[in-house]
């Protein structure tokens, strides 16, 4: 069976390291914000080339506290892409905040920057980019609105480890950035976990006390805030796969590359462009018998994600929230959509009997 994810199989090449991590951690004694989390914090900043990284409890905490951070009228407006995981939107609703949607541009599946500014009104103070798949956003048209406009921009970095637009990494762009170490992630921590990184040494303050009951200084606190620590046994694991992490991406690069030279052109493949560095995260395939086609790899055994099945205008959660517009872009993605086998685990052969099988489907 070629299984779709097999997390144990992904760590095996580091489990010496991160045994010695965890046994450290557990000899000091100290398990909330300590050295682990610091010398991460550190790591990850310098990787991205940011000035400051603050460890959170999870990716959509991260996208909260940062939104959090600026201290926005409630009710303001954020621009979300129309096509992204629900996360980003319950995190705008949680700030106490509207998220108004964007269609994607159907190629990339990132957010159109010609379609950003229609959605604009007086009432909006913030765009938040996803990054989607591992691959970067078209970010030259977006700050360029971003600037023009005066809004805030903050960076969905969920699926974007070390994904770089002009040579720049994810992250690296907006007034804050979240990150998610969910262990699926590129960079996956062995449970929750997240970061936001900035520029702006004020926001990385407020964060900071944020994410630790709005107090910079033990019982003393200066915010009503969260519960929302990076745990010390994660970030010690994490600061051990981030070393690795550019050999994760680019191996799954390669098996990239392996199905986008040998997929049937009947697929719509993952658009590619000289300026962007993805690393795939999800590497994904439509289909208009996307349904079908996932049963026929089941049968020989081959397993496939769809991410996502449901667009966000169309969940329960979110019921009549959006009603007043039609996101037929964001439809035909969710509709359309099939994840295929690429972890760090898999082999080139595994990813060519991937191939053997969906090229087969066109020919049978």
């Amino acid at each position: 069976m070629v299984e779709y994810e097999n997390l144990k199989k992904v760590n095996e090449p580091f489990f010496g390291e991160l045994k010695k991590s965890f046994e450290a951690t557990l000899e000091s004694g100290r398990y909330i914000l300590g050295c682990n989390v610091e010398k991460f914090e550190r790591e990850f900043a310098s990787f991205c080339g940011v000035d400051h990284c603050i460890g959170v409890a999870s990716g959509l905490d991260a996208i909260l506290l940062s939104l959090k951070a600026f201290d926005f009228e409630p009710g303001s407006e954020v621009l979300v892409p129309s096509n992204t995981y629900i996360a980003t939107i319950l995190a705008v609703l949680q700030a106490g905040l509207i998220p108004v949607l964007v269609e994607p541009d159907i190629h990339t599946y990132n957010i159109d920057p010609a379609k950003i500014e229609e959605k604009i009104s007086q009432n909006t103070v913030a765009l938040m980019v996803v990054h989607l798949y591992g691959k970067v956003c078209d970010m030259d048209p977006i700050m360029e609105i971003v600037q023009r406009r005066d809004l805030k921009l903050i960076e969905d970095c969920a699926q974007a480890h070390g994904a770089l637009y002009k040579g720049e990494k994810a992250g690296s762009f907006g007034h804050c950035a979240a990150f998610s170490f969910y262990p699926t992630k590129n960079l996956g921590a062995f449970g929750d976990g997240g970061a936001v990184l900035t520029n702006d040494v004020e926001i990385s303050r407020k964060i900071r006390m944020l994410r630790n009951y709005g107090s910079i200084k033990k019982y003393y606190n200066d915010a009503v805030g969260y519960n929302s620590r990076l745990d010390e046994i994660q970030a010690g694991f994490l600061s051990v796969k981030l070393k690795h992490l550019d050999a994760i991406n680019a191996h799954k690069r390669k098996l990239a590359q392996l199905y986008m030279d040998n997929l049937s052109d009947s697929f719509i493949k993952p658009a590619f462009y000289e300026d962007k560095t993805d690393i795939y995260h999800i590497f994904t395939i439509r289909h208009p018998e996307r349904d079908l086609i996932k049963e026929y790899l089941s049968e020989k055994d081959i397993m496939t994600e769809i991410h996502y099945p449901v667009p966000p205008h169309k969940q329960t959660a979110l019921k009549n929230m959006f009603h007043q517009y039609d996101y037929p872009i964001s439809d035909e993605i969710h509709a359309t959509t099939l994840s295929l086998p690429i972890s760090f685990f898999h082999t080139e052969n595994t990813i060519r009997e991937v191939l053997e099988a969906l090229n087969g489907f066109i020919t049978q």
